[in-house]
């Protein structure tokens, strides 16, 4: 547990929402409260200031922990369920306090309501999602046209995390429609699948924020390979959130390049030290430095009496049916990165099925035989 550390000092009278907001922002943390609060004897002199040798003056500001995604009401819980515990244990007092301030500011800020110029915005932003076509990414793409509508009246220039290939498209698509926004996306290189967009008023956003970084980590993988799940295992269990990480290349024997946001440059370089076994470095690395190659296919036809998914990705994967509807109910099976929930579901050209362990495919030109069928075309990613 103790790997996952990564402390910053600042004074108690420095406590802002700023902090706040970075733990939140930035990391998980339902595991930042857990670790704040369920520490062994080992783990209590990383967090007690006073334990550590640091001035009582100065308190342990553990800001590695919390994501974007965590709702307000997650911290009150937890706050609420551990408050008492920790007032009846004097040596916590670090622990207290910091669940004390968290309770406070949550509560302090869920009680702000929508803000005015959301409000005015909200019948713009609904008849412009009228036009998404993937139903399932309506609310990411609402909260990021609210989010490019007031950057634009403020004049300000907003970021969002990393984003899934359909936020992202949707996304783009719908913000093009906005004459006084300026959308920009990227993922790092050209290819990227992953990508933050920077939105802003045209006169305002008038180059490409500085808002991607990229990691090399090496390390002896000649005996022991590692794949793209191994290295997002490992950089995911040091506690940061999914949407801060870009894209992961892999560089064979080598290691991986990874995309990240810069805030979490120095704790990474820090904290991830293996990957599955292999004892690794990380290092930063310049945008132009990334070894890209652009993914090798095969493509092959087949004739199916329809095109479910079930029916469809058996044949590109090449597994049996009832085994593929069996995945589908065990949610390992995504079309266009969004799990798939029945085995019914109808593919259409350009649509990318994914299942877990096996690869992906991307559905290519779909022709009717003449015995009604469907002729169509795979692409494999190998």
């Amino acid at each position: 547990m103790t790997c996952y550390l990564k402390l910053e000092f600042v004074s108690i009278v420095n406590w802002s929402q700023d902090w706040y907001h970075y733990i939140l922002n930035n990391f998980n943390v339902e595991r930042f409260c857990m670790m704040l609060y369920s520490l062994n004897d080992t783990e209590q002199n990383l967090f007690h200031p006073c334990k550590s040798g640091t001035s009582p003056s100065n308190m342990a500001a553990a800001t590695t922990f919390g994501t974007a995604c965590c709702q307000r009401r997650a911290v009150q819980a937890f706050a609420f369920s551990h408050l008492q515990a920790l007032r009846n244990n004097v040596n916590l007092s670090f622990q207290r306090n910091l669940c004390s301030h968290l309770l406070s500011v949550s509560t302090t800020s869920s009680a702000s309501g929508v803000s005015p110029t959301v409000q005015a915005l909200k019948g713009e932003v609904d008849v412009l999602l009228k036009g998404v076509g993937e139903r399932s990414v309506t609310k990411d793409v609402k909260h990021i046209l609210e989010t490019a509508r007031r950057a634009s009246l403020k004049r300000e220039i907003l970021h969002t995390d990393f984003l899934t290939p359909p936020v992202l498209k949707e996304s783009m698509q719908v913000l093009e429609k906005l004459a006084d926004v300026k959308a920009i996306a990227q993922g790092g290189y050209p290819q990227a699948e992953r990508c933050r967009i920077s939105v802003g008023h045209p006169e305002v956003l008038t180059s490409d924020p500085d808002i991607i970084s990229a990691l090399s980590i090496t390390g002896n993988f000649q005996f022991e390979p590692c794949s793209h799940g191994d290295f997002l295992g490992s950089i995911l269990g040091t506690g940061i959130a999914r949407d801060k990480l870009g894209d992961i290349i892999l560089q064979g024997e080598q290691g991986a390049q990874v995309i990240v946001v810069p805030e979490l440059v120095d704790f990474l370089m820090s904290t991830l030290v293996k990957v599955r076994n292999v004892s690794v470095t990380c290092s930063k690395i310049p945008l132009i430095s990334l070894d890209y190659e652009p993914p090798r296919t095969k493509s092959f036809k087949t004739i199916e009496a329809s095109l479910r998914v079930d029916a469809v990705a058996s044949a590109g994967f090449k597994i049996s049916r009832s085994k593929l509807v069996d995945m589908i109910s065990n949610g390992d099976v995504r079309i266009n990165w969004i799990p798939v929930t029945t085995k019914g579901t109808t593919l259409k050209s350009g649509d990318i099925v994914s299942v877990s362990g096996k690869g992906r495919l991307k559905i290519g030109e779909i022709n009717s035989t003449k015995k009604g069928k469907f002729a169509v075309e795979l692409i494999r990613y190998l």
